[in-house]
């Protein structure tokens, strides 16, 4: 009896305060992902800080000018004195046409549910005032303003995203870091007195609901205490029910441990994955900050992004489309175009995107440029094929779908219209397409065909 009483005592215990992760991989990957995060689809990241005010070969700058890096040697020869050092841009970054309520709005018509800010990126620079980076940090020098608090505030306020952080755990020349790599990291100062505290001091802080951590590829981690933070993370932080992680903690654990997968940055698979994964995706094609230099060449096309985000998507995954403020503060026009454009085309199509899943066909065979997602109903199943070429011809071939007798086949943003359909044997279906008018045509940039009761 006294052995049932504390097995029945125990799972009360489990029942009321809910599972208890431990910190090994095994407990904190038995965590299931929030529902809202695969929902979710599309993220915006956003990369500022004291790059944002050189804004030249972007956020490595630092990094490159101290490996003798020649075309920013020669860049800081002819326009700063010799004795500039990096730490004097952030006087500079003032951030002073910042309207954290205006970059919502932007972000809002997106069509995004999530942002991640980067609130600390490799060269240690803090975008809030951090107890933890003494005159390094956006309140001290520089804006003098706690730029994290304000976006998350505007974000919370006036829009429904959900709000997230970037945080790199290593900085480049913090000499707490390079005395622990010196010493092999056997020693742990860095973790204990800098990069650890100000982590816990984000999240208690502003209550991200999206820790997407980075730098921690140099040690393991042990090192880092990764997994004890995770285990804090999911059981007692402010955002224990509906945070989501990703898969930096340590070296060798990308793409093998963690939350979601991001694997790499541009990582875009074409076949469906066993594991949630995100693409961390630029509009700039090279590079993630702010760059006075960039020709427009030298960004994504709002089709080039669609058409990304739609492999992105029928493979499982989420996208993080990334943009990167000025020091002064402004999302540039031709970022915001891209993000206006983008939400345009997911106003018309978000119904094949949101909450949808994966098909059991991710790229059609036959028309190479046509991805699938799905989203079943109560009676079948309803797939949708996101069509990036139009066809020459009056037809549209696709080979996966198997129809039904009840099939209809309709677009999304053309109403009141069921297209016309022959089945092919033994799979396919050709659609008869009708001279629509420009001013019909829901895109042009990519057309969602809906397909309902289809039968494979």
């Amino acid at each position: 009896m006294a052995a049932l009483y504390l097995f029945l005592l125990f799972y009360c215990t489990l029942l009321t305060f809910g599972q208890r992760y431990q910190p090994t991989w095994d407990s904190l990957e038995s965590r299931p992902l929030p529902d809202w995060y695969d929902e979710a689809k599309l993220g915006i990241f956003m990369h500022w800080g004291v790059f944002s005010v050189p804004s030249y070969n972007a956020v490595w700058f630092w990094n490159n000018w101290k490996n003798g890096n020649r075309d920013i040697v020669n860049f800081m020869k002819r326009n700063y004195r010799p004795d500039f050092t990096y730490a004097d841009f952030a006087a500079d970054f003032k951030a002073e046409f910042y309207d954290p309520k205006r970059w919502a709005a932007i972000l809002e018509a997106s069509g995004a549910k999530y942002v991640v800010l980067v609130s600390k990126h490799h060269e240690g620079f803090t975008n809030w005032p951090s107890n933890y980076s003494w005159n390094w940090n956006s309140y001290d020098v520089g804006p003098h303003r706690d730029l994290v608090g304000e976006l998350a505030d505007a974000i919370r306020n006036t829009t429904n995203l959900r709000f997230g952080l970037y945080h790199s755990l290593f900085e480049w020349y913090n000499p707490l870091y390079l005395r622990d790599k010196a010493n092999n990291f056997t020693t742990q100062d860095f973790v204990k007195f800098k990069s650890m505290p100000e982590l816990y001091e984000l999240v208690n802080r502003y209550k991200p609901e999206v820790v997407w951590s980075d730098g921690a590829w140099e040690a393991p981690d042990t090192y880092w205490t990764s997994k004890e933070f995770l285990a804090w993370l999911y059981n007692d932080s402010p955002v224990k029910d509906t945070v989501v992680t990703n898969d930096r903690w340590g070296k060798g654990d990308i793409c093998h441990h963690g939350g979601y997968f991001t694997c790499t940055d541009k990582y875009l698979p074409t076949t469906l994955q066993k594991r949630k994964f995100e693409n961390a995706m630029t509009i700039d094609k090279n590079h993630w900050g702010f760059r006075r230099n960039a020709r427009i060449e030298d960004f994504f096309s709002a089709r080039e992004l669609i058409a990304t985000f739609a492999q992105t998507v029928s493979c499982g995954g989420n996208m993080l489309m990334n943009v990167g403020p000025t020091s002064y503060g402004t999302i540039q026009p031709v970022y915001e175009e891209r993000l206006l454009q983008f939400g345009k085309w997911m106003r018309i199509n978000g119904e094949a995107i949101y909450s949808s899943k994966p098909w059991t066909v991710q790229q059609d065979n036959a028309t190479r440029t046509c991805w699938y997602t799905m989203k079943k109903t109560e009676t079948a199943t309803n797939v949708y094929a996101i069509v990036l070429d139009w066809s020459d011809t009056n037809y549209l071939y696709l080979n996966a779908p198997i129809t039904s007798s009840s099939t209809l086949i309709t677009m999304l943003g053309f109403q009141d219209y069921n297209f016309s359909y022959s089945k092919v044997q033994p799979s396919g279906v050709n659609i008869t397409l009708p001279n629509i008018s420009f001013s019909k045509i829901p895109s042009t940039d990519a057309w969602v065909f809906k397909m309902t009761d289809i039968s494979n």
